[in-house]
């Protein structure tokens, strides 16, 4: 593990931990200008993680959810402080800690924190995707009707016109489920389903989630089978993390 990412798991951890303190303890909600929820355990995170990183690396550049920043920079710090700010306010321990950092604007590290969970992802480029210490790896199944397929809800599924090839796989699967934002993933990474779907995410939903897809053998693109990270945008980006088998099926169902 290289300092860099040994930095960004410790940032992350503490970040996360720190959201348990108002987790189920009926934390006020507001909202923000596109109508997303956000808490003071957001802004707490996100501020934990940006002090962390003006102490040890104060010249690198950094883009966060809730305090912007860096949106033309390559080479930066993405954060998410909690990913899932809905299913934090319900009480639903799925929600994550995101954080990654990218060069020439691809991420070269991710750390993607469950606190409610206890599950810690990580991964380096080159060195492999890691579940709570131990190397995770994408399923290998190859026949959709032993597949479970996960999307970010059926509302954004319809909005954004996915929602006719969502139906379409459904039918062909073991199964699908809704488990959205960052978890969705996390389960495509450590190869308990085999591919998630998002029609609309912004960079700090992806960033750390792009880099542990790829190092545990999978594949992450577009819903045309590009790369959704072709410029520093942060907003108004698409997501579809698969097994890497199974990926030119799921995208013929979108096509």
């Amino acid at each position: 593990m290289s300092p860099r990412l040994a930095f960004a798991v410790e940032a992350a951890y503490r970040a996360g931990r720190s959201t348990l303190a108002h987790f189920q303890a009926g934390v006020g909600v507001d909202l923000k200008a596109d109508l997303s929820p956000v808490t003071v355990a957001d802004r707490n995170a996100e501020r934990m993680i940006r002090q962390a990183i003006a102490a040890v690396y104060p010249h690198d550049a950094i883009l966060g959810e809730e305090e912007g920043g860096a949106s033309d920079a390559l080479d930066r710090w993405v954060i998410d402080p909690i990913d899932g700010t809905k299913s934090f306010v319900s009480g639903v321990p799925l929600y994550a800690t995101l954080l990654s950092y990218e060069q020439d604007g691809q991420p070269i590290l991710g750390v993607c924190y469950f606190p409610a969970l206890g599950e810690m992802l990580y991964a380096e480029r080159g060195q492999g995707c890691t579940l709570n210490g131990r190397p995770c790896r994408v399923s290998a199944k190859s026949d959709l009707p032993e597949s479970v397929l996960a999307c970010g809800g059926p509302k954004s599924m319809i909005k954004y016109g996915r929602w006719d090839g969502f139906a379409t796989l459904s039918g062909q699967t073991l199964a699908t489920r809704t488990w959205s934002d960052a978890y969705g993933h996390a389960l495509v990474a450590s190869g308990r389903i085999e591919a998630m779907v998002d029609p609309i995410v912004t960079r700090w939903d992806l960033s750390a989630i792009k880099i542990l897809i790829e190092e545990a053998g999978g594949k992450f693109t577009d819903f045309r089978g590009g790369d959704p990270f072709t410029s520093a945008a942060a907003n108004d980006l698409e997501a579809v993390s698969s097994n890497g088998v199974l990926h030119e099926e799921i995208l013929r169902a979108f096509a």
